[in-house]
């Protein structure tokens, strides 16, 4: 880790230990920079810092350490914690592993699995084995990149454990995901698969179509890192879904964990391929790790364009030369660089949607959110030249030439709005997108949200918290979402932010096209780049569980 890139938030905080350390002189300033190290490392998403056994031999002799005591710092398996962190790994490797071992013998016909599950294509039907892992297991890891059938999967799964209530009481089901956009998505294809699937009347009727942020299933506290579930107030649930499980960090699936109840089942999907959390931790790839007889990953593609999928692959393979050709192929037409000025490009995409917010009211709030969806720019960086910020700003500009209201820093019908910091009150969240449009009755600017229930609300722009304009965001922003075309969009010089991972999650967000803005060498040491996290977690859920969960808790 460079030290370089420590804070002043870090040196503060490192300078506060060291100076209750009791310590002086060279010892004191070694222990402040191996503090301000943890620190920094949390910042960047590790859980812990890897110390060496001279470190350790230092640490262990100082009364602020301990190797699991209620002490600030921790030392455990040459690791380096602050306390709260390694309180969330242990905590969740415990309640993790234990629930992961416990087996069910449900009463059920496989001729009923079957009936669902019945793809005639050759070699393994993974999504009838994620089903039959999961109907025997109270935790289930089902992994796949987009359009492998996740959704499909689980909603089938959802039907089978109903079915087998036979009068007995039905699983109350819960649906989840970390944000509200990947909840809202999350909620629209569990209702489009009921429409799609046939599936019994008295399934349909229960089995649940709306899906809440963790934030909401968990219950906020205002002012507290808490949540009102906990485990001693747990959920009432039986099944609980986790959608895009490679966003939660680990301090979120720690308190996730610790509040569902004893008996339940938790069954988290998502893309191991992805970004991490933003927070720290990456949690999913431990679980995969980690635990292997509980994962199973779903390996055919139903949804991609033939040319995204090759292209995903290519990525995640760490191939940038076949990449990039794919790229310059003319014969690929869904898949291409971007060779046109990029201003003028987007303000050409985005211009029907500012038209069509000139033209109506808010009548047709469905259609204006589908229009608005259908395209994106997403960017690694916020600033530079090729950044959101720069890029939003252009875009408003190269609109206002066009003869569109859409003059920067104002509110405009049609400017589309990124929340940046929740507001729990308003229930608006990090990363929630609103558009502006005049209210039909009061002819006022309103700013409309959907509702991850279904439905809309509006606020005035004076009501809301910190938020900005979003023709472009960055690709850490847009994980939880998709688009029929995206414009990935890569800076002029190599940062130390672009990965393998980073261009593999915003190629994945679009349905039918990609286009790439970055020159060959970018791209080349993009993909040479895999995001390694530090933690403890895949090594503490090796070990066997000594006591049944029930009794942990």
């Amino acid at each position: 880790m460079n030290d370089l890139n420590i804070s002043s938030l870090d040196q503060y905080f490192a300078e506060f230990l060291a100076g209750r350390s009791g310590l002086t002189g060279a010892a004191k300033e070694r222990f402040q920079q191996l503090v301000a190290r943890v620190s920094r490392a949390l910042e960047e998403g590790h859980s812990c810092l890897p110390v060496s056994e001279g470190d350790e031999r230092f640490f262990s002799a100082n009364f602020l350490v301990s190797n699991g005591g209620q002490t600030p710092l921790v030392i455990h398996n040459h690791r380096l914690y602050l306390h709260r962190y390694f309180h969330y790994e242990t905590r969740l490797a415990e309640q993790i592993r234990i629930m992961a071992a416990i087996t069910l013998t449900p009463d059920l016909d496989e001729h009923l699995i079957d009936a669902y599950f019945d793809d005639p294509g050759p070699g393994t039907d993974w999504q009838k084995e994620a089903a039959k892992v999961t109907l025997h297991r109270a935790l289930t890891i089902i992994c796949g990149g987009p359009g492998t059938g996740k959704t499909t999967t689980v909603v089938k799964i959802l039907a089978l454990l109903l079915q087998t209530a036979d009068g007995r009481r039905a699983p109350a089901v819960a649906l989840a995901a970390p944000t509200g956009k990947a909840a809202m998505r999350l909620s629209e294809a569990v209702g489009k698969n009921l429409s799609h699937l046939q599936l019994p009347e008295k399934v349909k009727s229960v089995l649940p179509t709306s899906a809440s942020t963790l934030h909401r299933l968990l219950g906020v506290r205002r002012g507290s890192p808490q949540f009102r579930h906990n485990r001693d107030n747990p959920l009432a649930w039986d099944v609980v879904v986790v959608d895009e499980a490679s966003m939660v960090d680990l301090a979120m699936m720690s308190k996730l964990v610790d509040a569902i109840k004893p008996g339940a089942r938790l069954i988290l999907l998502g893309d191991k391929d992805q970004l991490a959390s933003v927070e720290s931790g990456a949690v999913l790839g431990d679980f995969i790790r980690g635990l292997p007889q509980n994962v199973v990953e779903l390996q055919k593609n139903y949804r991609f364009e033939v040319g995204i999928k090759q292209l995903a692959e290519v990525i995640n393979g760490a191939d940038s030369a076949t990449a990039w050709n794919l790229l310059e192929d003319s014969r690929a037409k869904n898949v291409s660089l971007l060779h046109e000025d990029l201003i003028g490009y987007i303000s050409d995409r985005y211009a029907p949607f500012i038209e069509a917010m000139l033209r109506s009211g808010t009548a047709d709030l469905q259609e204006y959110f589908a229009l608005f969806n259908s395209f994106r720019v997403l960017c690694a960086l916020h600033y530079g030249n090729r950044g959101v910020d720069p890029i939003n700003r252009q875009v408003e500009l190269a609109l206002m030439q066009r003869g569109f209201p859409c003059r920067p820093d104002t509110w405009y019908p049609g400017r589309p709005i990124l929340i940046t910091r929740n507001d729990y009150t308003l229930d608006l969240y990090n990363g929630d997108i609103g558009i502006c449009l005049p209210d039909s009755e009061k002819g006022e600017l309103q700013v409309w949200f959907e509702r991850t229930g279904g439905g809309w609300r509006s606020y005035p722009p004076s009501r809301l918290p910190s938020c900005k304009t979003v023709f472009a965001m960055t690709i850490h922003k847009s994980q939880g979402s998709e688009f029929d075309e995206v414009v990935v969009v890569l800076p002029e010089e190599d940062n130390r932010i672009l990965s393998r991972e980073l261009v593999y999650t915003a190629v994945t967000r679009a349905k039918k096209a990609v286009r790439l803005v970055a020159e060959k060498e970018i791209l080349r040491l993009a993909l040479s780049r895999n995001i390694e996290r530090t933690s403890g977690l895949a090594d503490l859920l090796i070990a066997k569980p000594e006591k049944a969960w029930k009794e942990s808790r």
